[in-house]
């Protein structure tokens, strides 16, 4: 007697779950079993960025802009080692999709001269977040942490007339390459005080889609001092850095701004015309 009570129950189950699923859409009521607050579509995924791939660091710089960049390589006698020495040396990264890197450095007669470049592939794995805005807050961040001085009114103006302005060590065009008289008295923690000002580290606007230079000048007493030119851009979602320093045998001998910052843009522009290939 109790299983024939308990059948009815099971078959009035059944006929309810049926007409829930089968249920009229006369009302506009859902029959594919969605949320009623669903609207059906889905927010589209934020823009991946142009880059999918990362550059080969090492085969990235021509020789003859390694000639330009380390003059003590073509003082190698030896053909052997001066071929090792344009091969590079990798930097150790753990996702070479995402961060791959080369070094250079030669020992020459009159400096030591050293290489690094950087490429950094960014992805972002918020849906929201597009691979080229996630790259172009990493760039902000690296820019503010170089510290770079605000522009002022008397920069446009040395920059558009150098011989009217009133910086350290004149700007003059005048100074032979390799002087140490634009920076001589500097220090890293001074060295924009002593710099002409259209050598400051600043914003650059000759390549990518943002860039900027930084400029050191080590305060080493002892030793021959050392200076070092960084050059950041960004490509889309690619960011690419460029480390250039050079220290002189001679103590004494400080290494000339422009002539190293010269250099270092032009290898920049270098790398972000293949990039755009």
């Amino acid at each position: 007697m109790q299983r024939k009570a308990y059948a009815p129950g099971i078959a009035a189950l059944l006929a309810a779950l049926l007409a829930g699923c089968t249920g009229s859409s006369d009302d506009g009521g859902p029959t594919d079993g969605s949320n009623p607050g669903d609207t059906g579509t889905a927010s589209p995924a934020a823009e991946p960025g142009r880059y999918r791939t990362l550059p080969e660091p090492c085969t990235a710089v021509g020789q003859s802009m390694l000639d330009e960049l380390l003059p003590g390589i073509r003082q190698i006698t030896d053909g052997e080692q001066r071929e090792k020495a344009y091969e590079g040396e990798p930097t150790v990264t753990f996702d070479t999709d995402r961060k791959v890197g080369c070094q250079w450095k030669v020992d020459g007669r009159e400096a030591t001269d050293h290489l690094l470049i950087d490429f950094e592939r960014v992805v972002s794995y918020d849906n929201a977040v597009s691979d080229d805005n996630q790259a172009e807050q990493l760039f902000a961040e690296r820019e503010a942490a170089a510290h770079l001085p605000e522009p002022t009114a008397t920069e446009s103006a040395a920059t558009e007339s150098p011989a009217a302005g009133s910086t350290p060590a004149g700007g003059s065009s005048a100074a032979p390459s390799g002087s140490p008289t634009p920076t001589g008295t500097s220090s890293s923690s001074s060295s924009t005080s002593a710099t002409p000002t259209e050598l400051q580290p600043r914003v650059l606007e000759d390549f990518g889609d943002e860039a900027f230079i930084d400029d050191e000048l080590s305060s080493s007493g002892s030793t021959a001092k050392q200076r070092t030119v960084t050059v950041a851009f960004r490509t889309s979602n690619v960011v690419v850095t460029i480390e250039y320093a050079e220290q002189p045998a001679t103590v004494g001998v400080v290494p000339d701004s422009k002539e190293l910052q010269d250099r270092a843009q032009k290898l920049a522009s270098q790398l972000a015309d293949s990039l755009s290939d």
